[in-house]
């Protein structure tokens, strides 16, 4: 014990002289120790921890630590050793430094509004919050860009760019609390993300920070980079490659008109022929959104947006641009609406009623609470011209399991939002909702589609990347992740499945009897 406590005094010396070369004189000492999972040796860490980070960015203790045991996927839960609030990249890399001497995980988290599990912490790991390092560094009128640190949230650059005209177009329906370092984490979408794209397509630039304590700075102010596309890969990489500390953001300005259309039908399969029916015409809205029955009684019930009751589903279709095409496109797309079998149609210009429309849609997921107790919110995205064949297996899934299912989603870009009813306390209810959810993963995957396409894989679809990818396509993400996080201390067990998982799942061959590349499996 005493040379275990010598080793925890001389890392903090090492930190903080910047004496890297101490931390390489003891690594065979620090592995033998933390190898271990005994309480005592695991003080050892916490008090090196405690070495290179202010006490009060320092939490410990299970109850204060209770805030951090999930993120939005309430079902998943699991308390973290330690929790760091970061406030400088100085710190984050201090941590990420000492945390690979040590080898031990951590798992990186903005806001925690993520639905996939992926911010999910690991007990014997270091929960890095990345919520303090909220800053807006810099907002650049001219060349229409805002550098960023992780922990702004979304809204919050919209009304800081608003008094320029201008606005970042991602916006998912948290956006009032989701932070960028999570957007970027997951490559989160939004409402307007079909004519303006996922975040990927409005970021030019970031720095994030490597395993090693490194910072690596991609792109920049400029819209093209030389070499090899490492700023998309960092995108929707879950945390899993490094840590993000700042990003340059690409705003827009603001449309000079818009105009909602409020269209309800008598069918689901109406309003999803005319979703494809817009798209193939040439029109790219600013946002196109389907809500089903169920859907539609709880939003209104919840927000009063003024949604007819008597409709089967209905679409919400933002069009934007000068007033004269505005008012020509959204004629036409009246006259298709009404083609399908339309039979109310709103038109909304002025902002007060535009933002009723919406509201509706942005409170979805909270008025889900006046059905039941809980929901479980999947992410498939299909191709636009299987909405209905697919709508219709998860109805008839629904009526299998006996459980409803609200669906609300980005009907322009194929992406499902299935919200799956289910009440936690009732006894196996939470299993028959994540069976479901897979089930519905499945119909996505068969219809030519994903398993997700803002939410992120996290914990909750690790089984279904095993139906979407082969086992060569896992292996190269794994040798992906092993190129950037050599020991895969960085968010351990997220986003991709182990080989083995996929074997013993059934949906990857093993040949000769052994599985290929086993020492992927190590990750």
């Amino acid at each position: 014990m005493a040379n275990q406590i010598l080793v925890a005094s001389e890392l903090r010396g090492a930190w903080g002289g910047e004496n890297y070369s101490v931390i390489a004189t003891h690594t065979s000492t620090l592995m033998a120790i933390f190898t271990s999972r005994d309480a005592a040796l695991n003080r050892v860490f916490l008090r090196a921890l405690a070495g290179v980070v202010p006490p009060e960015a320092l939490i410990q203790g299970d109850t204060a630590m209770r805030p951090f045991e999930t993120d939005g996927l309430t079902a998943k839960r699991e308390l973290p050793g330690a929790v760091v609030l970061a406030d400088s990249t100085d710190m984050v890399q201090r941590v990420l430094r000492l945390c690979k001497a040590h080898r031990v995980p951590v798992v990186a988290r903005g806001a925690g509004t993520g639905l996939s599990g992926g911010a999910r912490p690991l007990r014997e790991g270091v929960l890095l919050s990345t919520s303090r390092m909220s800053r807006i560094i810099d907002l650049d009128a001219n060349n229409r860009s805002a550098r960023v640190q992780p922990g702004v949230t979304n809204l919050a650059v919209s009304e800081a760019a608003r008094p320029y005209g201008l606005y970042y177009a991602p916006d998912p329906s948290s956006q009032l609390a989701c932070s960028i370092g999570g957007n970027l984490a997951e490559n989160a979408g939004g409402v307007h993300c079909l004519k303006y794209g996922l975040t990927v397509h409005n970021v030019t630039g970031l720095t994030f920070v490597t395993i090693d304590g490194e910072v690596i700075e991609l792109g920049g102010a400029r819209l093209e980079s030389p070499g090899y596309d490492l700023l998309a890969l960092l995108h929707g990489s879950e945390g899993m490659l490094g840590v993000i500390v700042e990003a340059r953001l690409r705003l827009l300005p603001m449309p000079e008109h818009k105009c909602v259309l409020l269209a309800g039908f008598p069918a689901v399969g109406a309003a999803a022929r005319a979703v494809s029916r817009i798209i193939a015409s040439g029109v790219i809205p600013a946002g196109l959104e389907m809500m089903d029955k169920l859907a539609i009684h709880a939003a209104e019930d919840f927000s009063g947006a003024g949604y007819p009751l008597d409709a089967e589903a209905i679409l919400l279709v933002e069009l934007d641009g000068v007033r004269e095409e505005v008012t020509e496109v959204g004629r036409s797309v009246k006259q298709l609406l009404v083609a399908e079998g339309a039979t109310r149609l709103t038109t909304a210009t002025e902002a007060d009623a535009m933002q009723r429309l919406w509201q509706g849609r942005k409170a979805a997921f909270p008025a889900m609470g006046k059905l039941a107790p809980d929901y479980y919110c999947m992410d498939g995205t299909i191709p636009r011209g299987q909405l209905e064949q697919v709508l219709t297996r998860i109805q008839a899934l629904s009526q299998q399991y006996g459980l409803e299912v609200a669906n609300v989603f980005h009907a322009g870009d194929g992406n499902l939002h299935p919200l799956i009813l289910y009440d936690a306390a009732r006894e196996h209810d939470l299993e028959k909702a994540e069976a479901l959810g897979g089930e519905i993963l499945e119909a996505c995957i068969k219809a030519g589609g994903t398993v997700t396409g803002e939410h992120g894989v996290g914990v909750e679809k690790l089984d279904q990347m095993c139906t979407q990818f082969s086992e060569s396509e896992i292996a190269q993400f794994h040798a992906l992740k092993k190129a950037f996080d050599p020991f895969g201390l960085l968010n351990p067990g997220k986003a991709v499945p182990t080989l083995a998982r996929c074997a013993e799942l059934g949906g990857m061959h093993v040949h000769g009897g052994r599985l290929p590349h086993p020492e992927l499996d190590r990750l």
